[in-house]
């Protein structure tokens, strides 16, 4: 973390010494985020090694009540929370909003995802920060951005998801679309949200300066739709919902077998084509005028989608991807949960670790990616109970002492 002199000095004080490590073990971030964007931000920081202060309310951040619990422990806050340190400050009290800025003095960067102008009326906005630490990278997601005319509208995930186009493009043609059966863009957002943060820390290797980081959600997920922005403006082109199909990429699609199961096979390209016909046993297909070359499959997609699902349905599904291997076409069954916890490649690149809990002795979880040579990330300890490092942070952090704490304690501001 960065000192009042403009120097930058290590943050790995505290229990946790010797154990962060990765290229941002000497950043401090402060995570006043809930629910699923801020707080996945904050932990692809923490992965790589930044001593992460998480921010709850008493009752809890709302993703402890989100996907499974074992014994009224979360799993899901057992991943998202993993390697920070979770304290427990009143934001609404004007003393527990004065812990916090006093934390943010002390920090490097500040991850908040609340409607824009909360901050503001809290007084812990950007001026405000910024003229007591000048240095401080501000992290601000928000549904639609800090500014323009949808900036005061609650912006949950899904609902960025269709203003940003990506969810008229979700599911079949003729039903409402659907969605993604995870938080999607509350995940692109925080991907968002943490590269410009890294990228904010290197300019202020330069500038001295810290500065804050716009991320709406809803922009985060149109960032995904560059290949249909240009098409619309300068052909007027609005794509639809096509299914298991993706436009533009013939063939693309998802084809029955013989066992009741489905084969996703992906064979664009004029040579991948061409194996695949010789594969099907019908290579004269790839000299058939209608499918020879891209933009003649593309003209034909549902012609040929017929021809090749008459071949997948003669065999199961075992066998396609054995015949589709073996010919380098690009091929997969759809794995659902339980096929990856028994799938080969997930086991040898270790995709999944199990993190020390301390109420579960250990859960499963997402192993840390990227995956870099020289300064890898890790996962030290599966997310804590709220509150649980409240009095090691404040003490180590803030120099308060024990009887100070417990007052906060005593008057509800601080759980520890």
């Amino acid at each position: 973390m960065s000192d009042d002199t403009g120097a930058d000095t290590a943050s790995t004080t505290g229990p946790e010494t010797g154990q962060r490590s990765g290229p941002l073990a000497r950043y401090r971030v402060l995570e006043i985020g809930s629910t699923v964007a801020g707080p996945f931000c904050g932990r692809m920081l923490a992965d790589f090694g930044a001593e992460v202060i998480k921010v709850e309310p008493a009752e809890g951040d709302p993703v402890r009540t989100m996907g499974k619990s074992v014994d009224g422990h979360s799993l899901y806050a057992a991943s998202i929370f993993r390697n920070k340190r979770l304290v427990s400050i009143d934001l609404r009290r004007e003393e527990g909003r004065d812990l916090v800025r006093q934390l943010a003095t002390r920090c490097d960067v500040l991850i908040e995802n609340f409607k824009p102008g909360t901050l503001e009326k809290w007084g812990l906005g950007w001026e405000a920060l910024s003229a007591i630490n000048p240095r401080l990278v501000m992290v601000r997601i928000s549904g639609f951005g800090q500014d323009g005319p949808y900036s005061q509208r609650p912006g949950y995930g899904v609902v960025c998801e269709a203003v940003s186009g990506l969810r008229h493009l979700t599911g079949d043609p003729d039903r409402a679309p659907s969605r993604v059966g995870v938080s999607m863009t509350d995940y692109i957002a925080g991907l968002h949200g943490a590269y410009g943060t890294v990228m904010a820390l290197m300019a202020r290797e330069h500038t001295g300066r810290g500065q804050v980081i716009d991320t709406a959600l809803y922009e985060s997920a149109f960032n995904f739709m560059e290949v249909w922005i240009g098409a619309y403006q300068k052909l007027g082109f609005v794509p639809n919902r096509e299914g298991s199909r993706l436009i533009g990429s013939t063939p693309n699609n998802l084809y029955p077998t013989a066992d009741g199961s489905y084969i996703h096979i992906t064979a664009m390209a004029d040579s991948l084509f061409r194996r695949l016909c010789d594969a099907m046993g019908q290579p004269a297909l790839a000299r058939d005028p209608r499918f020879a070359e891209h933009a003649g499959r593309n003209d034909n997609h549902a012609a040929l989608d017929v021809l090749i699902a008459r071949w997948t349905a003669t065999l199961p599904l075992a066998e396609i991807e054995a015949v589709l291997d073996k010919v380098s076409v690009p091929a997969t069954r759809i794995f659902t949960v339980a096929d990856i916890f028994a799938d080969p490649h997930y086991s040898a690149r270790r995709s999944i670790i199990e993190a020390p809990d301390q109420h579960l002795g250990t859960v499963a979880m997402p192993a840390v990616v990227p995956r870099l040579s020289d300064t890898p990330g890790a996962v030290r300890h599966a997310g804590r109970d709220v509150g649980q490092d409240s009095r090691a942070v404040l003490r180590e952090v803030l120099a308060l002492n024990d009887e100070r704490i417990d007052a906060l304690t005593k008057e509800g501001i601080v759980t520890a």
